[in-house]
């Protein structure tokens, strides 16, 4: 199960109003996904990178079967609450705090937001949608009230098919998200400078 390894940087929480919970995808740290920050309108913000214990958040594909990925997706889904509740203990309110991830740390974004719906300071999800061999709207509840989420991805995808990023999308908006999807048709698994333009733009503005 995931050990307890928080990565920070820019401000401190008791000088920042602002919190950024940045999640890294499968085979990277916590220091790879903090690194993006130096392109991001985050300089006032806390910046707070979980670290996954074996670099992965859970082992099969995020449209596995869930039960396939346990115990370590409810690990991680654990992971971020408590750390959610720390950072609120500490007097930020959700509607300041923001989360952003890549690929399966986008994954784990969405999935942790949604099953957590409320009134966010904003999602940036670089190609994600939601996990499962199939969506399990049973799992999702509250109201995001007007919450922006900007998702961006590729399409075709190696790893995400635009389908899921689709219902994904469908079941936001239905929670209340304010959702920008944004589709590069032909670019690689990656993350391009326009996502991060539109990142910026839309969510960090």
């Amino acid at each position: 199960m995931h050990e307890k390894n928080i990565q920070s940087a820019g401000k401190s929480i008791k000088e920042a109003k602002k919190v950024l919970i940045m999640i890294h995808g499968r085979g990277a740290n916590a220091r790879d996904i903090l690194g993006l920050s130096a392109h991001l309108n985050v300089s006032d913000y806390a910046l707070l990178a979980p670290e996954a214990t074996n670099n992965t958040w859970y082992p099969y594909s995020f449209m596995a079967a869930p039960e396939a990925n346990e115990p370590w997706l409810s690990s991680a889904l654990k992971l971020l609450k408590d750390l959610v509740d720390e950072v609120t203990e500490q007097g930020i309110t959700t509607e300041n705090i923001y989360f952003l991830g890549f690929s399966q740390g986008a994954c784990m974004s969405l999935e942790f937001v949604t099953r957590n719906a409320k009134k966010w300071g904003g999602v940036v999800a670089f190609t994600g949608g939601l996990i499962g061999d199939k969506i399990y709207q049973q799992n999702y509840s509250g109201n995001f009230n007007g919450t922006p989420i900007f998702i961006g991805t590729g399409n075709p995808d190696s790893h995400v098919p635009i389908e899921r990023v689709n219902e994904s999308v469908s079941i936001l908006q239905k929670m209340n998200a304010e959702v920008h999807l944004q589709v590069y048709d032909g670019r690689p698994h990656s993350i391009s400078p326009e996502e991060i333009e539109e990142a910026n733009r839309l969510i960090f503005n």
